[in-house]
């Protein structure tokens, strides 16, 4: 007999040799039904796997992760097989799960696929799911398995098996395919009920530019019409709130060719915006007690080297900045902690000192490759919203629960209300990803988790997700349209004072290493506002608008009256635009909501002569006709219903 233990602790008894679906059947028929894949000791395993030995079993079904990413990566195989059946002669790669869907990457040779070519995929796809397939693992020796594709002229499968250990090598079977395959699928083919091909791109082989380029179907699949159907809508809002669409119909940014790829060019309402979420972010710091300090844009090459980062980034950063002297060298600036670390190495500190809070809106600059930018998400300089807290061990439990409340403060402010945190600590199976010996990165850890703990967050824990120098507390945000970001990161960082030789005189006298937090509740003020833009389809918070009203004339006798109306809205700081172009109104309307001003204020004959205004909310209906000082009312009660002050 073996026992199993399951996720609730409870354990059960098997003969050796159950299956985890056989365990499933144990627990109940219904959930085994729903039921498509299982690890065993945290290791993938078919449904079908025997099982030996005691341990961890956790089962899945389509609403996990898990149980998604097999279901998406049997997907791909089925993807694979209807390739080869379409274009006889095609050299398959590799085909993962990635999110929301799979691809699988091709040699198509003389054959090429166009969006013309969906359909047929699709249904060639469907008549092999309907098989009801069993995805059977075999384990191969490396000869017959290099035997294998060298009969297929494969030379892309060639070169992984030989990068392989024998003993170690398995292929996946279904119908009449065969693929090399690690393993992880669901039971059979039959449970992928609608497929769907959304594109097809070029890739390197290996994501190497001096390798092969190859052809990328991209696909995603469910089990139910219902769910895909839902799924494409959810595409189609996406499109919508494309933070590049509506960038660019909000006037917020541009991009120029000639300024350079990935570096976004601010115009004077995304400059607006900008400013006013870092005055809100500073006025929230300073009430924190931190102090705003500046660095320059470029670094010595040592600082980078002392740091650490030039070893972990170096290549991939753009190359050094050489100057007149001899040997003497300089790097865009790619983070803003060595920067920091040696502003407070400017003068000694006491225990009496501590903690010391240095925030800066600083810029940094990394090279992305050209195909990995996106609009203001993925750039080449960005602004992050850095700080580092130089705190006594003792100090670092209540420091780090203040930046949590003040993370958390920025989220709720801005409209993300749902969220999980997620603490990402070290692999301890690559040790060589990290710098810092493992007593440091033992606290550190421990320290992250205990504050968490003690907020009563909703957490989990990914092993492997740290930086190279210390854990941090990611907060995964949900959208509007339900997908999960990375927003405002903490970092504890034992190792960076120890590189830049931090110290504090203690009140023993003695000279002592501080610990070092980092934050950056923001992350990257570009992603952020891509985020935002997405996440509100533009429509901002009141509070954070660049232009909160538009004043809209009926005709050019009234134009007068909303000028004196604009200037009785400065007054109670209301910020707002006259448009007074020759076009009639109905047009004005329709812009102003396309440009999505939170308010329309109509002015005409009865305003003019009652002294009152015409209130149209940005999506709904007119709320009537009132006074200025009732709509500054308004306007105030809102904003302090979303903006609330920082304690």
């Amino acid at each position: 007999m073996i026992n199993i233990t399951l996720p609730d602790g409870s354990v059960r008894s098997f003969e050796a040799g159950i299956t985890p679906m056989g365990v499933a059947q144990d627990i109940s028929e219904g959930f085994a039904r729903n039921v498509i894949s299982a690890t065993f000791n945290t290791t993938k395993v078919e449904t079908t796997t025997p099982l030996q030995t005691d341990g961890d079993l956790t089962l899945y079904t389509w609403r996990d992760k898990e149980g998604k990413e097999a279901f998406w990566h049997s997907s791909s195989h089925v993807l694979a097989q209807a390739l080869e059946e379409l274009y006889p002669g095609v050299k398959l790669t590799i085909g993962p799960a990635i999110d929301n869907g799979f691809y699988y990457d091709v040699d198509l040779g003389d054959n090429v696929i166009s969006d013309k070519d969906f359909k047929k995929i699709e249904d060639k796809m469907l008549e092999i799911a309907r098989g009801k397939h069993d995805f059977k693992m075999r384990a191969v020796t490396k000869t017959e398995a290099l035997d294998f594709y060298k009969s297929q002229n494969n030379e892309f499968k060639v070169e992984l098996i030989q990068n392989l250990e024998d003993g170690t090598i398995t292929f996946c079977d279904h119908d009449s395919f065969t693929d090399l395959c690690r393993g992880g699928h669901i039971p059979n083919t039959g449970i992928i009920k609608a497929v769907k091909i959304m594109s097809v791109a070029g890739a390197y082989w290996r994501g190497d530019e001096n390798k092969p380029q190859l052809t990328r179907v991209y696909g995603t699949s469910f089990p139910k019409q219902k769910e895909l159907k839902e799924y494409l809508e959810l595409i189609e809002e996406a499109k919508k709130r494309d933070h590049r669409k509506l960038g660019k119909e909000l006037e917020l940014f541009t991009f120029s060719q000639k300024v350079g790829q990935g570096l976004p060019l601010w115009l004077p309402k995304g400059a607006a915006l900008r400013e006013r979420l870092e005055n809100f972010l500073k006025a929230a710091q300073k009430k924190a007690g931190y102090e705003m300090v500046v660095s320059p844009h470029i670094g010595s090459k040592e600082l980078y080297v002392t740091s650490g980062h030039y070893a972990k980034y170096g290549e991939d950063s753009f190359q050094p900045i050489t100057t007149p002297k001899d040997d003497e060298e300089f790097l865009l600036k790619p983070m803003n902690c060595p920067h920091h670390c040696e502003i407070y190495n400017s003068k000694p500190f006491s225990y009496k000192d501590l903690p010391k809070r240095f925030a800066e809106f600083g810029t940094v600059y990394r090279y992305e490759q050209s195909g990995e930018l996106h609009g203001l998400s993925r750039v080449r300089g960005f602004t992050q919203d850095d700080a580092h807290i130089f705190c006594m061990p003792d100090q670092l439990d209540q420091e780090f629960k203040n930046v949590i409340d003040l993370s958390l403060y920025v989220l709720g402010s801005l409209g993300f209300e749902t969220f999980t945190a997620q603490v990402s600590v070290r692999d301890p199976e690559n040790p060589d990803k990290y710098i810092g010996d493992v007593e440091n990165w033992e606290k550190a850890e421990n320290a992250i988790l205990n504050a968490v703990k003690d907020k009563g967050l909703d957490y989990v824990i990914e092993e492997g997700e740290a930086a190279f120098y210390g854990p941090k507390l990611d907060f995964m945000v949900k959208d509007a349209l339900g997908r999960s970001w990375q927003l405002g990161t903490i970092q504890v960082d034992y190792n960076l004072p120890e590189r830049f030789d931090l110290t504090y005189k203690g009140s023993d006298n003695e000279l002592h290493r501080p610990v070092m937090i980092h934050r950056a509740p923001f992350g990257s003020m570009e992603r952020f506002i891509a985020l935002l833009l997405e996440h509100t389809g533009g429509n901002f918070p009141l509070w954070l608008n660049p232009e909160q009203v538009m004043i809209l004339s009926i005709s050019e006798k009234y134009e007068k009256y909303a000028e004196n109306v604009l200037n009785l809205l400065e007054n109670h700081e209301i910020r707002a635009l006259v448009d007074n172009r020759n076009e009639t109104i109905g047009k004005k309307i329709r812009e102003a909501e396309m440009k999505k001003y939170p308010y329309m204020i109509i002015v005409g004959e009865q305003e003019a002569e009652k002294g009152t205004i015409s209130v149209r909310k940005h999506g709904q209906q007119d709320l009537g006709s009132i006074t200025i000082e009732q709509f500054a009312d308004l306007v105030k009660s809102e904003i302090n219903s979303t903006l609330k002050q920082f304690n």
